[in-house]
């Protein structure tokens, strides 16, 4: 087991996690891993509120302006990469600080997941004959092949079923095998849960939004415009971006756009709420205004977390040794 933990910072948007992570690592001697979704691209600034460079305190970065708006993120490539950085930051001997908001990037990353390859010619094939038998003489093939995997999957469900069966088809397996798992990748991690008063929270949604317009978002959105951002499939709909596009193509009123944007943020928080709530692996720690505060909250934390997965390791070892010992 690596000495050196993997600590999350996890929450909804508007909490205040990334001013926590830095100062996590600072202390901690730590190095940041994004796990926003939408803090992937290169240009949204200001609408997913990035930290600005002149406020990461001189604390690397990673994972964050990796793609272009026209690109389209991927939960697979982003666990390959991101644990390839954690990988490297603990090789200098330093503590990784996952940051972020997005539920299946965070359990990508920090969960025991593995994603199947897909192959488009096989699923335009299986998506045809769904097409030509119906999909519950599919979902009745599947049920031959993956009995288990049919027994969870509506007879009608002609997405899940075709993509169970390319599944079957590519790896031999059972597409259950691959369901996610609320196990750690790596047992030395921990997570730190955000959470304010609802009423608080909205409060500073409201103030995000208004300092996003005033810090330029709609000549951010314009010059992401300009770079395709229309013709991408996901950042196009992200909030405050989707507003700001139709601000710009004059189909929505500056107001109703901040009001949009604000609804839109609070739908988000609630969702990413309920998503991390579920996972009772997270200690959660209430935000208040002393940043200085919560910083030794969560350290405190982190130094418990640390010695149990010690002496979960050494266990473990001992284990290991007396199970040798009573073969010999």
């Amino acid at each position: 087991m690596n000495a050196l933990p993997i600590v999350a910072v996890l929450g909804a948007t508007a909490t205040g996690k990334s001013d926590l992570a830095v100062r996590l690592a600072e202390e901690l001697d730590g190095e940041v891993v994004n796990a926003d979704a939408l803090q992937l691209y290169r240009g949204m600034d200001i609408g997913t509120a990035k930290i600005p460079p002149d406020e990461r305190r001189g604390i690397p970065h990673h994972l964050l302006d990796v793609l272009e708006v026209t690109e389209e993120a991927s939960v697979s490539t982003y666990q390959r990469e991101a644990r390839a950085a954690i990988a490297a930051i603990r090789g200098r001997g330093r503590t990784p600080v996952v940051v972020g908001g997005s539920g299946l990037y965070v359990r990508a990353l920090l969960d025991d997941i593995e994603f199947p390859p897909t192959d488009a010619r096989l699923r335009a094939q299986l998506e045809a004959r769904a097409e030509a038998i119906g999909a519950p003489a599919l979902h009745r093939e599947l049920a031959a092949s993956d009995p288990e995997a049919a027994a969870g999957i509506g007879v009608h469900d002609t997405r899940r079923i075709v993509r169970a069966l390319e599944v079957g088809q590519l790896t031999g397996r059972s597409f259950r095998a691959f369901l996610p798992r609320p196990v750690h990748h790596d047992p030395a991690t921990i997570q730190l849960g955000l959470s304010r008063p609802r009423p608080l929270l909205h409060a500073r949604i409201a103030l995000r939004v208004r300092r996003m317009v005033e810090a330029g978002l709609l000549e951010e959105t314009r010059h992401l415009r300009a770079q395709g951002l229309e013709r991408s499939a996901t950042a196009r709909r992200a909030i405050g971006y989707e507003q700001a596009l139709a601000v710009l193509a004059g189909t929505m009123s500056c107001a109703d756009a901040v009001s949009a944007t604000e609804a839109g943020t609070r739908r988000l928080v609630r969702k990413q709420d309920t998503w991390f709530r579920r996972d009772p692996r997270i200690t959660w720690l209430e935000a208040g205004e002393d940043l200085e505060q919560l910083t030794s909250a969560a350290l405190a934390r982190v130094a418990r977390g640390s010695e149990a997965c010690i002496t979960a390791g050494g266990a473990a070892e001992e284990g290991g040794r007396g199970q040798e010992d009573g073969q010999e």
